[in-house]
């Protein structure tokens, strides 16, 4: 397959991080769209993030096991599941913590939470990207 612009254009990981990012943009919407689903059956901006967090993690560890990393390594999907919730727990409370501080010291981010989930989201990728580079999808 020939390669696209920006693999020509980035350094291997640069373009890692690129497809690391997009898959990043889906679980953020997938985040966002669990945390609004989460206040309709009760959950407030802090259980509703923690369930729509679980559920935009597990996606992003799918996408990016599939299309940012192709992981090719004999790990079952499960156990490999599992390491990225142990590793992930370092992004995930700094993606948390943000979102926390936000909410709770601004009305507009209260009202408007998915505010705080895109600063947490940006918090937790600078955290996530190397950890899953180093140590979930490495063979």
């Amino acid at each position: 397959m020939p390669m696209t612009y920006f693999e020509r254009r980035l350094s291997p990981t640069g373009f890692q991080f690129l497809k690391f990012s997009l898959v990043g943009t889906v679980a953020y919407i997938t985040d966002v769209c669990v945390l609004y689903l989460s206040f309709l059956v009760g959950f407030g901006l802090y259980n509703g993030r923690v369930v729509s967090y679980l559920v935009a993690a597990t996606a992003q560890w799918a996408l990016n096991r599939r299309f940012t990393f192709a992981y090719q390594g004999d790990m079952r999907a499960h156990h490999q599941w599992a390491k990225s919730v142990i590793f992930m727990a370092a992004g995930a409370s700094v993606n948390y913590g943000i979102y926390v501080l936000l909410v709770m010291s601004f009305d507009f981010a209260a009202a408007y939470p998915f505010v705080g989930v895109a600063a947490g989201s940006l918090g937790g990728l600078a955290v996530n990207f190397p950890l899953s580079r180093k140590f979930v999808f490495k063979d």
